[in-house]
């Protein structure tokens, strides 16, 4: 048994195609949700059929235990298990009753058939087969009787008994107690639940629970979960991109004018202009066009050759342009870009980053974010990156503090 909070860890399963689930933690107080392994392919991309955060289902799962274990509760689970135990014998009563009458009739058939003369060959044969039938019948109907009387219901002791009504006395206050550990937690649950089936519904907004109980008692929960609000339009992300890098070089009005031109539309199918790019701009957090006081510093050079200036393939700048970790500059739209030698560029660019900047994926795991949330806030300033253009690391490094500002709270 793994240490991690999840406590429905080995026990929780799959409604959808029976899978075990998988356990995740997120965000920087490692929160516990569960995922089905199994995977659908929706426009080329594989989608859990299964996802949800755990606190919810956990908490529900928790509290039909604690009321589980209370006296009024172990009382009611001890006539659950001796009414299945009756219910079992009953059955297999009746199975016994259909074994002897399948006997019966094979005993009969043999004794027509021992009783016919030796000359009537074809009476003979015939009876022969009916009593061959009649074996066969009783041959499955023992194998079932033997098979039926295997899986017989659990039942509990008088010390199992006892012992889990002294527990419910006081099991509320060991769960909560601070020196109980997340793996107690666990043994906990599993001296009671053997399975817990979660059947998602995010369009009723319910997660519906089926916890199945040692002894063959089940529970069934309703949990409410959120539901997945469908999406309005919206302006698709290649023209978000390029109005992040016309907005740096052009008033709203100019923006509007190269948009219409290259065919593009707002999200509700309208052609731009100047106040609905300024909408769209400060809604993505894009600040406008501010006119230089003075000409601006360095020299301004095509793509090919700030790669040679800077030391890289022209592949990596067309790549660190389209990411907005390099900015960009046209005579007009259409023509070729053309990037600005600053001192502030070849800062960012170097040999070997400083032991704060980190690699992406380590990013991305002490941040508790994905990839396009940290690249959105390295375009905007507010997170400090370098790029290392040499060496078996080589790439973008992103630099991580302990006390980092809080820009990820509304996005975790």
């Amino acid at each position: 048994m793994r240490e991690g909070s999840a406590l429905l860890q080995g026990v929780a399963t799959c409604g959808h195609c029976g899978r075990r689930l998988h356990t995740h933690y997120r965000g920087r107080n490692s929160t516990p949700g569960y995922h089905c392994s199994g995977k659908d392919l929706v426009n080329g991309r594989g989608v859990y059929c299964l996802t949800i955060g755990g606190l919810a289902i956990e908490q529900a799962v928790v509290n039909a235990f604690l009321e589980a274990v209370t006296p009024a509760a172990v009382e009611a689970m001890r006539l659950t298990v001796e009414q299945l135990q009756a219910d079992h014998d009953a059955a297999l009563s009746q199975w016994r009753l259909e074994m002897e009458r399948t006997r019966y009739e094979a005993e009969r058939a043999e004794r027509r058939y021992r009783t016919v003369e030796p000359e009537n060959r074809l009476v003979a044969r015939g009876l022969e087969t009916e009593w061959e039938n009649r074996l066969r019948d009783l041959a499955v109907a023992e194998a079932e009787l033997r098979r039926r009387e295997q899986p017989r219901p659990s039942t509990l002791s008088p010390e199992q008994l006892k012992q889990i009504q002294i527990l419910g006395s006081d099991i509320r206050q060991v769960w909560a107690a601070t020196t109980t550990a997340d793996r107690d937690r666990k043994e906990l649950l599993r001296t009671l639940l053997e399975e817990v089936v979660l059947n998602l519904k995010r369009a009723e907004g319910m997660a519906h629970l089926t916890l199945r109980w040692r002894g063959g008692a089940i529970t069934l929960l309703d949990v409410p979960v959120p539901r997945f609000r469908p999406m309005g339009p919206r302006t698709d992300e290649d023209t978000i991109s390029l109005l992040g890098r016309l907005a740096a070089l052009y008033p709203d009005e100019v923006i509007a004018g190269i948009l219409n031109r290259q065919g593009r539309k707002t999200a509700t199918g309208e052609r731009f202009t100047a106040n609905q790019v300024g909408s769209l701009r400060r809604y993505r957090n894009i600040p406008g066009f501010q006119p230089p006081a003075e000409p601006p510093a360095g020299d301004l050079v095509s793509i090919r050759k700030a790669a040679r200036i800077l030391g890289m393939n022209t592949s990596s700048i067309h790549r660190w342009l389209a990411d907005g970790f390099i900015a960009g500059e046209q005579v007009t739209p259409g023509a070729p870009w053309q990037i600005r030698i600053t001192d502030e560029l070849r800062a960012r660019i170097v040999e070997q980053a400083p032991p704060e900047y980190l690699p992406m994926l380590e990013t991305t795991l002490k941040l508790g974010v994905s990839r396009q949330t940290v690249l959105q806030h390295v375009k905007r300033g507010e997170l400090d990156a370098v790029l290392v253009r040499q060496g078996r690391r080589k790439g973008l490094r992103i630099k991580v503090v302990d006390q980092q500002p809080e820009l990820f709270e509304q996005l975790s």
